[in-house]
């Protein structure tokens, strides 16, 4: 039976169906022996080789993990890549990154080969909650935390109410349910604070807790089971 590229990459654990189709659009998969395009479909008889790789027929295991990120690494699994997730990591299992953490930034990134579950997490109709600590380098203003929390413009357009918290005189917690470019950081600059640290503790119910910077751990099966009815798969 045949089935879109898209849905076929993720299915095997490549990545999400949104970077599969990023993926095809750069000329990066063929199917035996053509550069793929958009909306083509495809069976296990066919040959997929993307960046050079060959894809297998078969579905791998599903590996769901928890990784704290330290600054310096990209969240990337270019293999040519310098400094990224694949390479500090060694990753096996076509894993990839959940969404994005900027190589500034430290924190939870969920490392998955799940396609359908990251799309899930990651494409903005769905308005999952991801929450940062962020330290700046001046004393934080009540009103600005408060135009934060409303919505404010960057990029041309309003940012989504957002959940924010003051913790300290320079730190406070921001929940998010859009994940924009840079978004945390732009706000802050907007307002003219400089960020120190900036730290994602949480994506939905999955929380960083106390791993250490640079380690990994699974998902405990209550955070999978729990994850996947917010999700609703």
């Amino acid at each position: 039976m045949k089935t879109r590229l898209n849905k076929y990459l993720a299915e095997r654990g490549v990545c999400s169906r949104r970077q599969a189709d990023a993926l095809i659009h750069e000329g990066k998969v063929r199917v035996n022996g053509a550069i793929a395009t958009l909306g083509l479909q495809v069976g296990d008889d066919d040959e997929v080789i993307v960046s050079g790789k060959p894809i297998g027929a078969g579905r791998p295991k599903k590996v769901y993990m928890a990784f704290h990120k330290p600054v310096g690494i990209m969240t990337s699994v270019d293999p040519r890549a310098p400094d990224t997730i694949r390479s500090f990591l060694n990753l096996e299992n076509h894993l990839f990154p959940v969404g994005r953490l900027d190589v500034a930034s430290s924190g939870l990134l969920i490392l998955t080969n799940d396609g359908d579950l990251s799309e899930h997490i990651t494409h903005p109709r769905y308005n999952h909650e991801k929450e940062y600590i962020v330290t700046v380098d001046r004393p934080v203003r009540r009103e600005d935390l408060r135009i934060m929390a409303e919505g404010m413009m960057i990029l041309g357009s309003m940012t989504k109410p957002a959940k924010v918290k003051k913790i300290g005189d320079q730190r406070f917690t921001i929940i998010l349910t859009e994940g924009r470019n840079r978004q945390i950081r732009r706000m802050c600059e907007e307002l003219g604070y400089g960020i120190q640290a900036l730290k994602r503790i949480r994506v939905m119910n999955i929380e960083l807790g106390d791993l250490p910077v640079g380690r990994t751990r699974p998902l405990t099966q209550q955070e999978l089971r729990d994850l996947k009815k917010r999700l609703g798969l």
